[in-house]
């Protein structure tokens, strides 16, 4: 079992993000993960510096702990080209200690670029050939492609590691934990479903299994209730949501109603780390081996001492119930 830190890059400017990721490395996490937004969820949030600049930064600055994306989407504002040229030179920075969360996207971060939001069965087409291109450029050598609705002439990566990144394919259903298996070397989910896991292992894939455990700590319960709803109220609305709206105030409309009872459902709140360890159990039963803190919480500082102290190893222990 690994332990992970999810580094809210919409909540935090870029020198904290990193200074935030050489804290989690002191504290004696195994790796780190940040998403690679374009705008925040919230307004409220206020921050979204630009996710391969900070891993640069982060590499630098550290010597032991994983990096991940969770995730990136290699298709609209990205070109997988540059995606795989991207994540190959992290991979080299960090002496092999990134991994490439990649993922069908949000209208939230896509649609900036103008070329318009696909329907979700396009998008995921568009993901199989995004890996399919990525796959084949670290191959090494010059390389194109001509896929239904991506591209690629002549190009190669010039700088490529001994050791390839896991790609770690997000899943919501069979049918992703499917592609990652046959295009991926790892499983990104944020829910406790074991129906993904075995998905994954049915169409052959083994690598690592990652899932994002959702905590708000603070020394009084109400207070970490109180920041998760101000800034992370936004995650009960659900991916159907989620992956459709355009803007932060937008997300601010669809998360509106939602109260703290909402938030304490959703959330593991407050300073009892039973309660902390007892949300993350249902990951391990499902069947997931690197668990990540998303602590929603007002003191990340707080946090990572109480995870430095006890939580991180209480959690690496925990074992199936089964």
């Amino acid at each position: 079992m690994q332990v992970g830190y999810k580094l809210a890059t919409e909540a935090f400017s870029p020198m904290e993000i990193v200074e935030q990721t050489v804290a989690a490395e002191e504290a004696g996490f195994d790796f780190v993960e940040l998403s690679d937004h374009y705008h925040p969820w919230l307004e409220e949030q206020g921050h979204s510096g630009f996710t391969w600049s900070m891993l640069g930064s982060m590499a630098a600055k550290t010597e032991r702990i994983g990096l991940a994306t969770g995730v990136t989407c290699p298709m609209i504002r990205y070109h997988p080209a540059i995606i795989a040229q991207a994540a190959a030179t992290v991979q080299l920075l960090s002496d092999n200690r990134f991994t490439l969360g990649i993922g069908a996207g949000e209208r939230l971060n896509e649609h900036v670029v103008g070329g318009g939001w696909p329907a979700v069965r396009i998008r995921h087409h568009m993901l199989r050939e995004a890996l399919e291109i990525i796959n084949l450029l670290w191959q090494g050598g010059y390389q194109s492609y001509e896929g239904e609705y991506l591209t690629l002439e002549d190009a190669r990566v010039f700088d490529l590691p001994d050791q390839l990144p896991v790609i770690a394919v997000a899943s919501g259903g069979p049918g992703a934990s499917k592609l990652a298996a046959q295009y991926g070397s790892g499983l990104f989910a944020t829910e406790p479903k074991s129906e993904l896991v075995e998905a994954y292992a049915e169409h052959g894939g083994s690598g690592p299994k990652y899932a994002e455990v959702p905590m708000a700590w603070a020394p009084d319960e109400d207070a970490a209730v109180q920041a998760a709803l101000q800034t992370s109220r936004w995650a009960l609305s659900g991916w159907p949501v989620m992956s459709e709206l355009p803007n932060p105030v937008n997300f601010d409309a669809a998360s509106a109603t939602v109260t703290p009872a909402d938030i304490q459902g959703q959330f593991a709140c407050g300073p009892d780390l039973d309660r902390l360890v007892d949300k993350a159990q249902p990951y391990v039963d499902a069947g997931f081996d690197h668990l990540v803190f998303m602590n929603a919480g007002p003191d990340p500082d707080g946090f990572l001492e109480v995870c430095k102290g006890e939580l991180i190893e209480r959690v690496r222990s925990l074992t199936p119930s089964s």
